[in-house]
């Protein structure tokens, strides 16, 4: 499978940066024109994604065209924030149609939240990103919403949440719907204290700390903490649930993303490609210098080409539903069906 990634930005969002980076993409896999094509450009396109996406399709030989807007772009070769850029993977033959179930459904959302209807029972793997564009088969969708998938593939997939946790689950004793205030014998702000470790009781970087009712789904963000003494939170909770405090740093995201890379190479040590779905709260501006999480790919998985985007959300399946993240790295690897 020929299989190549482009990045080009530029100081405008122009349709010539766009075919920069699809011939970029065509010449590393040595293709002329490609059967499928991802197309990613940052927010800078916004106001007139349909020029950007037709020239997309003219350099790429084809129409099957599909991506968004984003925050932020990336690929095996670096990432960009700040400019208008354009990313391009391009997959240069299209392998027979293999079962619907063999990959999760490619989710793009420019809604505020996760569309009713993707949130059961097809299994989907992407981005939302508020007021975003997105497009499908070279074609604008009206309702920001694009789906589709990349047939002829097998595909692992993994999920790092970058959260650590700060101890045992506790029992919600007394809670208003969205003002947590009784936890564990405490009130909420005192259980929340108590969790932290010492240096962080005085300012507790509540950006930062999270709720889990299950490790494996949605944490909940604390929205503020009051005089009273409780949380408000992003999500309802009830007495009786049970829940613990977990706390999002570089050091422990960064390895919680090798652990869960490590995990899926099990089962697939060489993949053709990949793709990474993650925060713009998670990349180089919780890092500080770098988006360590895409060094941690570049490590585990060398010379494997990689598209990838920053956004508000992430979708996910966890069981018999989709789901949508913050703050998560969500990562897609794809290798042939063909044996």
């Amino acid at each position: 499978m020929k299989v190549a990634t482009g990045l080009a930005s530029g100081l405008r969002p122009t349709p010539e940066l766009v075919e920069e980076a699809v011939r970029m993409a065509l010449a590393k896999a040595g293709l002329e024109r490609a059967e499928q094509l991802v197309l990613l450009l940052s927010h800078d396109f916004i106001r007139q994604p349909k020029p950007a996406v037709l020239a997309a399709a003219r350099a790429a030989g084809c129409l099957q065209v599909s991506g968004c807007t984003t925050s932020g772009l990336f690929t095996e070769e670096g990432w960009q924030i700040d400019q208008p850029t354009a990313a391009a993977l391009v997959i240069g033959e299209n392998p027979a149609t293999t079962s619907p179930d063999a990959t999760p459904m490619l989710s793009f959302s420019g809604q505020g939240t996760l569309p009713y209807d993707w949130q059961t029972p097809e299994a989907r793997a992407g981005l939302l990103e508020a007021n975003a564009a997105a497009w499908v088969h070279g074609r604008i969708m009206t309702n920001a919403c694009a789906e589709f998938r990349l047939p002829g593939l097998n595909c692992q997939r993994a999920l790092s949440t970058g959260l650590r946790s700060l101890g045992d689950a506790l029992a919600v004793e007394l809670s208003d719907d969205y003002e947590l205030r009784r936890v564990g014998g405490h009130s909420a702000v005192d259980s929340l204290h108590r969790a932290l470790p010492p240096e962080l009781r005085q300012y507790p970087p509540l950006h930062h700390i999270a709720l889990l009712r299950q490790a494996d789904e949605p944490a909940i963000p604390i929205l503020s903490a009051n005089a009273d003494g409780s949380l408000t939170l992003a999500a309802p909770l009830a007495p009786g649930d049970k829940i613990s405090w977990a706390i999002r740093q570089p050091l422990a995201a960064e390895e919680d993303m090798r652990q869960a890379l490590r995990a899926v190479a099990d089962d697939i040590t060489k993949p053709d490609f990949g793709l990474i779905f993650s925060c713009i709260g998670r990349g180089p501006l919780f890092y500080g210098d770098d988006d360590r999480d895409l060094v941690a790919f570049r490590e585990q998985f060398p010379d494997t080409p990689l598209l990838g985007a920053y956004g508000s959300g992430q979708i996910f399946p966890v069981g018999d539903k989709n789901c949508l993240f913050q703050n998560s790295v969500i990562t897609l690897l794809f290798s042939s069906a063909h044996v």
